[in-house]
């Protein structure tokens, strides 16, 4: 009888290794094609998106905005664009509309921006015109938008504010998209917005803005010249606007020299300004003190909220201003943007 007992402990002893094994392997398998999936092209336009092209033929068109404004802004049906490979020189207003709209630009990774063969620019600056939406290259205005693999470009250069997105509604996702700019490149300004797997440069303010909750997740962000990272708007206690930069990198652009200590993570735009960096490298651009007040007399930290987490490298060292301090953990998605989220980001380019 104990013979036989010991015998059944064995297979099954036997049958629990085994199929630790199996699963185990099957887990590792779905992984792999999970990544193989998204490092994948994407170089023809998926099933019902029209197409935009530098060498347009019948039933495509030829410019960015000439494909948006042919589709409606009444249908509730799913809309989508795919941008052929170029450099095309406009500005682009999507409008609100009660479609969801996909812009895809041709790349032979989808998996970041390093494949990037699509380049919406133009030189838009306050110079020029009457406000900060109004310089963007990107005017999106419409729920639910997301791009993907697209470069967006203003090369107004230093000495104005000139824009490569004005975000300017909610549920907005940025996936392996390139912002190049260097005075208040990017303008995530109104409701919930993501951006992960992309690539943001600039110098002065170059990521700020007024009431939106913004996730930045595995971001590069490359620095151009002295100034700040973030200049959050938060503007009152009931103000929503929030920051967070998770596992992201820092460093200053390429082919760009500066001095350590040239940028600093953000300045408060506004007296409740509100932004977390967290599990980010730093490297030693970025100050010592970290944070900076807004100007000499108008310094707005009375009711700031700058905190940062486990951030790595030599730009996480060193004495932090006193209005800043450390978190004991790291912030979820979910803080932003409650447990919902899914339902309308791409959870494949999360971290």
């Amino acid at each position: 009888m104990l013979r036989v007992s010991y015998l059944a402990l064995l297979c099954k002893m036997l049958f629990v290794r085994l199929s630790s094994i199996f699963f185990g392997a099957v887990s590792l398998l779905s992984v792999q094609a999970a990544v193989i999936e998204r490092r994948s092209g994407r170089t023809s336009p998926p099933s019902g998106c029209i197409v935009v092209s530098k060498s347009a033929s019948s039933g495509q068109f030829s410019t960015v905005q000439a494909a948006v404004d042919s589709l409606s802004t009444t249908s509730s049906a799913k809309q989508c664009i795919f941008i052929y490979q170029g450099t095309y020189t406009e500005q682009v207003y999507i409008a609100p509309r009660s479609a969801q709209l996909t812009i895809y630009g041709y790349t032979t990774d989808t998996s970041s921006y390093s494949g990037n063969t699509v380049t919406i620019t133009q030189s838009r600056s306050q110079d020029n015109v009457a406000s900060n939406d109004l310089t963007a290259t990107l005017r999106a205005w419409n729920e639910g938008l997301k791009v993907y693999n697209i470069n967006l470009q203003n090369t107004r250069g230093a000495g104005s504010q000139a824009l490569a997105l004005s975000a300017s509604n909610t549920k907005q996702g940025y996936y392996g998209v390139k912002f190049i700019g260097y005075q208040d490149t990017l303008y995530p300004n109104t409701g919930y917005q993501v951006y992960a797997k992309c690539y943001i440069e600039g110098a002065v303010d170059f990521i700020f803005g007024m009431q939106a909750r913004a996730w930045f997740d595995d971001v590069d962000i490359r620095i151009k010249g002295v100034g700040f990272i973030t200049a959050n708007g938060k503007d009152s206690e009931s103000n929503p606007s929030y920051y967070i930069i998770n596992n992201s990198d820092i460093r200053v652009a390429d082919g760009v020299t500066l001095p350590a200590g040239s940028t600093y993570l953000g300045r408060p735009w506004r007296n409740w300004s509100r932004v977390i960096f967290q599990n980010t490298a730093m490297s030693d651009v970025v100050n010592s003190a970290g944070w900076r007040y807004w100007n000499v007399g108008d310094e707005r930290t009375d009711h700031v909220y700058y905190k940062e987490f486990r951030n790595t490298g030599t730009g996480a060292s060193g004495t932090r201003a006193s209005f800043s301090s450390s978190l004991s953990a790291a912030n979820p998605i979910t803080l932003l943007f409650g447990s919902s989220y899914k339902s309308w980001v791409d959870t494949d380019y999360l971290s």
